[in-house]
Formats: structure tokens, sequence, C-alpha cells
């Protein structure tokens, strides 16, 4: 398997972000690990191993994204600099990381698919939601969708834009991009720890719902824990169904 490691500048975030690139060539799907999480998560719990064969036959390419959830969502300082911090990362990721995971990728595609676990499944619904011209798809699992958990009793315009449960239902449905259509995947066990994110997940899909945004839901068994083992199985089993969703728009129409 072709590996690579970037640290390169962000001009939002005014730091060197790592990165590091699984495979050479295929989807470009762009991965976020659980809270706190960092760019070597994924390779680390045998995310990477689990989808070994579909990056090996150049199906996939996979960029797995550092994160600042311990100066956002996790940190313990003012709430505005938190809010601020987390919406200066969805910045670097829209409007540095996914160009470059693109030019990375060869030019072969213009939008990128997302993975996430947990925090990170918000990260990646987030994306979806608020930039679909860049995204072509989505698979969340075991997701926390609200801010409130982390930020607590603070709240403001960037904690709102960074919580999809608070402001899908704010959403006008009229005219939306076509891009929304792109396959959206939501997963969850009913196991060990998944409590608080069942409950967001059945949140989320009732949303999307409200908005008549579809979207696959699947809800694995009470032997299902909030732990990466069961992402792996859940990755690997919802990541050809994408593949194929979207092969199938990609050929014309008789």
């Amino acid at each position: 398997m072709e590996i690579q490691y970037y640290k390169e500048p962000s001009r939002f975030l005014k730091r060197e972000m790592e990165f590091k690139v699984f495979g050479h060539s295929g989807l470009p799907c762009l991965a976020f690990a659980c809270e706190g999480g960092r760019f070597y998560d994924w390779e680390d719990h045998g995310m990477v191993a689990a989808l070994a064969p579909l990056i090996d036959a150049g199906k996939i390419q996979l960029f797995c994204a550092d994160s600042v959830d311990a100066e956002s969502w996790l940190g313990s300082g003012e709430g505005r600099a938190r809010s601020e911090k987390q919406e200066r990362w969805f910045n670097y990721l829209a409007g540095e990381l996914i160009p470059r995971v693109l030019a990375l990728n060869g030019g072969t595609h213009n939008r990128v698919a997302l993975l996430g676990c947990s925090l990170g499944a918000c990260h990646a619904l987030n994306l979806y939601l608020r930039r679909p011209e860049l995204v072509c798809g989505a698979i969340c699992l075991s997701g926390s969708y609200s801010a409130a958990p982390w930020f607590g009793p603070y709240h403001d315009d960037l904690t709102l834009r960074n919580s999809p449960l608070e402001y899908l239902p704010l959403l006008h449905t009229e005219g939306l991009p076509s891009t929304r259509l792109a396959p959206l995947f939501l997963c969850c066990g009913r196991g060990p720890y998944e409590d608080d994110f069942l409950a967001d997940t059945r949140a989320m899909a009732q949303a999307l719902t409200d908005r008549r945004m579809p979207a696959f839901v699947d809800y694995w068994g009470e032997d299902v824990s909030h732990d990466w083992p069961w992402w792996a199985k859940q990755a690997v089993y919802f990541l050809p169904q994408l593949l194929q969703q979207l092969t199938s728009k990609a050929k014309p129409s008789a």
C-alpha cells in the first residue's frame, strides 16, 4: 500500500497541519477520527487495515485529517475562542485540505467522500450540509451531532454553524442544490456506550426526513458498542454501497 505523510502550513489556522494518505488512486475519501482524534488514529485503530482491499485495488484513496478538537469542542477556555477555533478549522477543511486532497488524488475527481466516527461523524455531516458542492457522499458512524454537550450553556453563531441538529431545522428546503442529494449513510449501534449517540442519530434521521433530504439510516444490534472494531466493520459494509451508488449515478441513462 502506498502511504504518504504531509505537514503543511494553514493560513486559516496559522500553523502546520498534518495528514496522511493511503493508496494510489480511486475515490478520495476524507476521514475524521472520534473526539480529540488525530490523523494517525484511523491507522492505529485498524480502520486502514480493514479498508486495505479497497485501497489496494485502487477503489478508494484514504486521506486522514487532523483535528483541533482539543482546543475547540474539548477545550476548557472561553467559549468564543473555542467556537472561533472550530470555525477556522472548518474553513481549513473546505478551503485548504479538500482542494489539496483533490490535487493529490490526481484531478480525476471534483468532490470528496467523507467518513467520520463519533464526533468525527459530526464533522463529516457538517461539511456535507454546509458545503455540498465539495462532497459526493458521506458515511457517519455513531455520530454526536449537536454542539451543546461539548460547549455546555455557551452558544453563539459559530456553535450554531457547527451543530447540524440545531441548524438543520432552520434551513429552507426550497431550491436546495442537487448536490444535497449526494448519498448519505448514518449508522449507530445499540450496545454499550451508544445511548447518547443513538439518540442523536435518531434525531438527525428525523430532521433529515422533515427536510425531505434522503439518507440511509441503519441501527445495528445491542452487541454493537461505541468503539473502533465496530466502526471498521461498518466502514467496510457501507463504503462499497457508496461506491456502487456513485458508479450508478455516473453511468449515462439509457
